[in-house]
């Protein structure tokens, strides 16, 4: 389980045979999970200043692998402790769906990110709800039928890879993992009953 905030940027040394190589000041230990830009990743080896992890073919098909290359730069995410502060919310590093950058626009004291996606998942993300966007935890602020607006404060956009986002950057989705199994659990209810559990609450 991780929280979303994004503890060092790291940078891709390699990507090849499915093993990501990654250059880091973290020093983890084999068998230890990470999130990379959101996506819990087992550590299979170690170096002074890198780390490796391997990409299963299931994991490459549902993550914008151009942002694995060498040379880019990805959130990094220790998996947490037990007695840890929980400062976002809890994340899996389970990516939903890829999302695409629509729009990015400075307001007054923030910054205003418009993110398209997959229809199919709009059902999980609610207004003032949580969210990840490749890893770092989120509000979501407003919702359409195929899109969501966030609204990041500058410590967070300076401090992470927002930016160096551009409109058409692919990112990944992570959902809240609340919302998924409420709504797997109330579709598996008879209707009769999800009447009766909607009118009481």
């Amino acid at each position: 389980m991780f929280n979303g905030l994004i503890r060092e940027i790291g940078k891709i040394k390699s990507f090849a045979n499915n093993k990501l190589t990654i250059i880091s000041n973290l020093k983890p230990s084999i068998g230890d999970s990470i999130a990379v830009n959101g996506v819990c990743l087992t550590v299979t080896k170690t170096y002074p200043n890198a780390f490796e992890v391997e990409l299963s073919p299931e994991t490459q098909k549902i993550i914008p692998l151009e942002n694995y290359q060498a040379g880019k730069n990805v959130h990094l995410e220790e998996a947490l402790r037990f007695g840890d502060k929980i400062d976002g919310h809890l994340i899996q590093g389970h990516i939903d769906a890829i999302g695409e950058i629509l729009e990015i626009k400075k307001t007054k004291n923030s910054y205003d990110v418009i993110i398209k996606t997959d229809p199919k998942i709009m059902k999980y993300i609610a207004p003032k709800g949580s969210i990840a966007i490749d890893g770092v935890s989120l509000t979501i602020n407003e919702v359409f039928s195929d899109r969501f607006r966030l609204t990041i404060i500058p410590h967070t956009f300076e401090n992470t890879l927002f930016k160096e986002y551009r409109v058409l950057r692919k990112v990944n989705i992570e959902t809240d993992m609340f919302a998924r199994y409420i709504y797997h659990m109330f579709k598996k209810t008879p209707d009769n009953m999800n009447e009766q559990i909607l009118a009481w609450w």
